[in-house]
C-alpha cells in the first residue's frame, strides 16, 4: 500500500523504540497532559453547564417570563390576558403586580420584592406550587393579607405558619414626597427553589396588592407572560404588547436578570481560557519532545537528505509525529472527559453515600447535588483547540530539522 514517505517515516519514528528512554518519557508527559487538558476542559465545563441549566430553571420558573403593563392600573386584566394568550409562543397569561418594599418582624428589617398572584392561576406559569415546604399557594385568600416566604428570610426572622409581619410599602406622592404604607401580614406558606429568591421573595394575593398600591379592588399592574422559547422573550413580549394596542409596554426577564446570566457565561468563558492553558503547557511540552528527537535524529535526517529527500519532507516527518502525539492524547482526554461528564454526578452521590456526609449541603449551597451537561459544540471546540495547540507547536521543531546540514550532522559519525 502506497503512503506518502513523510507520512511513512514520521508514524514509524512515533513506533519504533528509541535509544534514549527520556525521550519516549517526554513523549507520554506531553500525551498525558495533553489527555489531562482535554479532560479537565470538558469535565468542568460540563458542570458550568449544568449549574447554569439548574439556576436558569429555578429563577426562570419563578421570576415571569415577561409581562404586560398599561401607564394606568388595568382594570379588567381578563380580556387583555385571553388576547395575549393567543399569540405565538404565549403558553399563559395570569394577573400581576410588583411591589418593592420592606420586610420588618420585631423591629429587624430587610429589603423584599413582593409578588402579587393569583394562587389558582400561579401553577400555569411559575413552579412555585412545588417548592412549596409548608403550606400552600391556596391559603393566600383575598382580604386575608395571607403571605408566603421564602425559607432562606423565614428562617432567618424565625417564623413559622400563623406569625406576623409588617410588610412597608413606600408611596410617592405628588409632591415628590415618601410616604410609607404598612400592612400586618401573616404567614401561611414558604418555598425553597434554592436560589437568591429563597431570601428576597414573598408572594401574597394579586387582590391584597392593590390597596398596597393605593388602588381601586380588582385593579392589577400587569398580566404575566409564560413564553414556550425563553431566549426570544424581548422579541416575543414586544409583539404581544404590539397586538394588545396602543399605550402597552413589555418587560422580560433578560432586563431583570440578564446580568446575572451573563456572568454566568462570563465565569464559563473565562475559566475555560485557564483550562486552556493546561493544553498550552503540554504543547510546549510537545516542542521539547520534538527538539529532542530531532537532535537524536540528525543522523538520519542527513541520510534522507543525502538519498533525495527535500527539506520539506524532512520538516513533514516531525510535524506528523507531533500530530500523532497530540491526536492520541486529545482523543484519550476526549473520551475520559466525556465519560467522566456524564457520570459525574452519579459519582459524587456514591462518594457521598461512601463517606456518610454531604459536600453539598442544601443548606450552604443552593443546590444539594452536583449537575452535569455535556454539550456538543463545548467538546468539538475543546478538541480543536487541542489539534490545533499541538499542531502548531510542530511548526518549529519540524522547521529546524528541515535545516539540518547533512554534511554537518555527519562530520563525527
Amino acid at each position: 500500500m502506497f503512503r506518502p514517505l513523510s507520512l511513512f517515516i514520521g508514524l514509524r519514528y512515533t513506533r519504533a523504540k528509541r535509544r534514549k528512554s527520556f525521550i519516549s518519557f517526554f513523549s507520554l508527559v506531553s500525551m498525558f497532559g495533553l489527555a489531562l487538558g482535554v479532560l479537565a476542559m470538558i469535565l468542568v465545563l460540563s458542570v458550568m453547564n449544568g449549574f447554569q441549566e439548574e439556576m436558569r430553571g429555578r429563577i426562570l420558573g419563578m421570576v415571569p417570563h415577561a409581562f404586560i403593563s398599561g401607564a394606568q392600573p388595568l382594570d379588567d386584566w381578563r380580556p387583555l390576558a385571553a388576547k395575549a394568550e393567543q399569540q405565538p409562543h404565549v403558553q399563559a397569561a395570569v394577573p400581576y403586580t410588583q411591589l418593592q418594599g420592606m420586610l420588618s418582624v420585631r423591629g429587624r428589617m430587610q429589603p423584599l420584592l413582593v409578588d402579587g398572584i393569583d394562587p389558582a392561576q400561579e401553577k400555569r406559569v411559575s413552579i412555585v406550587g412545588e417548592r412549596m415546604t409548608q403550606g400552600s399557594l391556596d391559603a393566600l385568600k383575598p382580604g386575608e393579607f395571607g403571605i408566603v416566604l421564602g425559607e432562606i428570610a423565614a428562617r432567618r426572622f424565625q417564623l413559622e405558619l400563623g406569625s406576623q409581619v409588617t410588610v412597608i410599602i413606600p408611596e410617592v406622592g405628588a409632591t415628590g414626597s415618601i410616604t410609607p404604607r404598612l400592612r400586618r401580614f401573616t404567614v401561611v406558606g414558604t418555598f425553597k427553589v434554592g436560589a437568591e429568591l429563597d431570601a428576597s421573595l414573598a408572594l401574597i394575593n394579586v387582590a391584597d396588592a392593590a390597596p398596597l398600591k393605593g388602588w381601586q379592588p380588582g385593579q392589577v399592574e400587569s398580566i404575566r407572560l409564560a413564553l414556550d422559547d425563553l431566549f426570544q422573550a424581548p422579541r416575543i413580549s414586544h409583539d404581544v404588547a404590539k397586538a394588545l394596542g396602543d399605550g402597552y409596554q413589555a418587560r422580560d426577564w433578560t432586563i431583570s436578570q440578564g446580568s446575572l446570566f451573563q456572568a454566568m457565561q462570563m465565569e464559563k468563558t473565562m475559566i475555560g481560557l485557564l483550562l486552556l492553558l493546561i493544553v498550552a503547557v503540554a504543547a510546549f511540552n510537545i516542542i521539547a519532545t520534538l527538539i529532542m528527537v530531532v537532535a537524536d535524529k540528525k543522523a538520519d535526517i542527513a541520510i534522507l537528505r543525502t538519498l533525495g529527500a527535500t527539506p520539506g519532507q524532512i520538516m513533514a516527518v516531525f510535524m506528523v509525529q507531533g500530530t500523532v502525539i497530540g491526536l492520541v492524547g486529545t482523543l484519550i482526554g476526549g473520551v475520559l472527559g466525556v465519560i467522566a461528564a456524564l457520570n459525574v454526578s452519579s459519582w459524587i452521590a456514591a462518594l457521598e453515600r461512601l463517606v456518610g456526609h454531604k459536600l453539598f449541603g442544601g443548606d450552604m449551597y443552593f443546590i444539594s447535588n452536583l449537575p452535569s451537561r455535556l454539550e456538543l459544540e463545548d467538546v468539538v471546540l475543546i478538541a480543536v483547540a487541542a489539534l490545533s495547540m499541538s499542531f502548531l507547536a510542530t511548526l518549529y521543531p519540524a522547521w529546524r530539522a528541515s535545516r539540518t546540514s547533512p554534511a554537518e550532522a555527519l562530520r563525527y559519525d
